[in-house]
């Protein structure tokens, strides 16, 4: 079925020894080049994401040239100046390869390019392209998924990543590409002797970490504590450790194994800072140096994870406890300094965080899943003059920002709060687990927990569409054993409640979320990076106790009506 693209490639590939012996190395194995050719890697708000390899659902030199020269397109078309396109990348097998190639392929095409020469996170490509006037950005990365993906970010001129709508427009321009006759493409070296690439210099570097600087909550240093920190083989690790040292941090001890560049990830399979398999080493050296806490941080450093030491073992902290720690800490330091500010969080995100905002005078807004959501609350309230109002942003999968530097969340920002949060309690002799108890004592129980179904290749992409649709089709889950107060389909932009249905001021999104009559919200979505359908549940109940005990009710309860096993 597929055995005319397959022979294209290999036809066009015959130079590329990688990728040529791997689409040798499957001749006659249906199922094998099925996988990696019955469709292209989908382009969305998220740019690509995907297993590297041969073929059109891989990633690879040929996919990125082609999205590329498909970005190029659009801003040459909707940019009435010479575009210009920041580029950043992280660890990653072949991040390297995929950045200098796209910066090939937009310098042939006329457009201004500024990369990095060394590994970046995430949120410094972000800074870099608002510092730098730039139209478009991209990074290499896949984040937090395991060695053998890698992905392509692109990001507008305000910072955050694209929205739906150019997504759409670019999507345009790629699918009218031919792979191999309609990507131009020039040496980068030719192209840096003519400064049409330039590399970014150091100054823009330490802007960026004097405007994580003035991030800090309070004055004091940070010379109280001793932390373990790992930046999981990734980018984190000299831009963290340089802003805390800035404050004269007790001790660093850096997981060894986990320091330096590994594009395996070969101590951390699924290097995210939420998986406790990814911080076993941290936790190893934590409890041998007894540090105060383990800090985490993922390959492009814009997700923060950590551990807190509580009497005599080590707890992890959930992105929903930490970022209701961080809202607490600012408001409760700050004061009347942020009253009527404005604070930002997921639909998935922790219910507690209203409770805090509303004792704060803060408004809280809910956003789709996606930090470009925050990012661009952040740019309204800039244009408006009000900047100063932006008070945190937070999401449940360990992305924070409370800085308007970047417009997407920043771990390095995230470990200086974290940092700070730590040196200013342990001086009131508590540590971060007794202020969440203190928060919980105050506003009430809450257990947040996500749930991960994985549905690889062909036919789990097949199944996950049918879970979807299922679901999509709920007006109530009553049988649940709770009342459904109230339904938002995202799909069909409805609130259906009491019997009424209105409009949801969001935009289309693949999402349903129940909200119930015990004030649990369960709300469903396939993940927007991977092939992965989740489950989110904000319980409220009397204690940890009786909250599990809903929890388990609920997930058999989701698990029998959407078919999961």
């Amino acid at each position: 079925m597929y055995t005319g693209v397959y022979n294209s490639w290999l036809e066009n590939t015959i130079e590329n020894e990688e990728i040529y012996s791997e689409l040798k190395s499957i001749n006659g194995k249906e199922k094998e080049i099925e996988d990696r050719f019955y469709k292209e890697l989908d382009f969305g708000t998220a740019g690509l994401r995907g297993v590297i390899g041969a073929g059109t659902n891989r990633m690879n030199i040929y996919t990125v040239g082609k999205a590329t020269q498909g970005l190029a397109q659009f801003l040459l078309g909707s940019c009435k100046h010479t575009p210009k396109v920041a580029i950043a990348y992280d660890s990653r097998k072949n991040s390297l390869l995929f950045a200098e190639y796209s910066a090939s392929v937009l310098g042939a095409n006329g457009i201004k390019v500024f990369l990095y020469k060394t590994l970046m996170p995430t949120p410094m490509l972000s800074y870099a392209v608002r510092a730098l006037g730039c139209d478009s950005g991209i990074v290499i990365t896949a984040s937090h998924n395991p060695a053998q993906y890698n992905g392509y970010k692109v990001y507008g001129s305000s910072g955050f990543q694209i929205t739906d709508h150019d997504a759409a427009t670019i999507t345009g321009f790629i699918k009218k590409t031919d792979i191999w006759n309609d990507v131009k493409y020039e040496s980068l070296s030719d192209l840096l002797e003519r400064e049409i690439v330039q590399y970014i210099s150091q100054d823009v570097i330490e802007d960026y970490y004097n405007e994580i600087y003035k991030c800090k909550v309070t004055p004091d240093d940070l010379s109280n504590i001793n932390i373990v920190y790992t930046p999981l083989n990734g980018t984190g690790n000299i831009p963290v450790r340089t802003v805390l040292n800035h404050y004269n941090i007790g001790t660093i001890n850096i997981v060894k194994e986990q320091e330096n560049p590994d594009a395996t990830f070969a101590t951390c399979v699924y290097p995210n800072p939420e998986n406790i398999d990814a911080i076993q080493l941290g936790l190893k050296l934590s409890k041998i140096t007894k540090s105060d806490i383990l800090l985490s941080t993922d390959p492009d450093c814009d997700r923060c994870g950590v551990a807190v030491r509580h009497g005599c073992d080590y707890i992890q902290l959930t992105g929903n406890q930490i970022g209701v720690l961080m809202l607490n800490f600012i408001c409760s330091v700050k004061g009347d300094a942020v009253k009527n500010g404005t604070a930002v969080k997921s639909i998935v995100s922790t219910e507690l965080a209203s409770c805090i905002a509303n004792d704060y005078g803060i408004k809280l807004k809910n956003v789709l899943v996606g930090f470009k959501y925050i990012g661009e609350i952040i740019t309204n309230l800039e244009d408006e003059g009000r900047a100063d109002e932006f008070v945190l942003g937070f999401e449940e999968s360990c992305g924070y920002l409370s800085g308007i530097h970047s417009r997407d969340k920043d771990a390095v920002n995230a470990s200086l709060l974290i940092c700070e949060m730590t040196s200013f309690y342990k001086k009131q002799g508590k540590d971060l687990i007794d202020v969440l108890n203190d928060i919980y004592a105050k506003y009430g129980f809450y257990l947040d927990k996500v749930d991960n179904y994985q549905f690889e290749g062909v036919e789990g992409e097949k199944k996950m569409k049918e879970m979807i649709a299922i679901i999509n089709e709920k007006s109530n889950i009553d049988d649940c054993g709770y009342k459904t107060l109230f339904m938002e389909n995202y799909s069909k932009s409805i609130r259906v409640e009491n019997g009424f249905v209105s409009k949801l001021d969001l935009p289309v999104s693949n999402v349903i979320r129940f909200g119930l009559n015990d004030g649990t919200a369960i709300t469903v979505r396939p993940s927007g990076t991977e092939p992965k359908i989740k489950l989110y549940y904000s319980i409220k109940a009397q204690d940890e106790n009786a909250a599990n005990e809903k929890y388990y009710v609920f997930q058999k309860y989701m698990k029998g009506i959407m078919g999961i096993e």
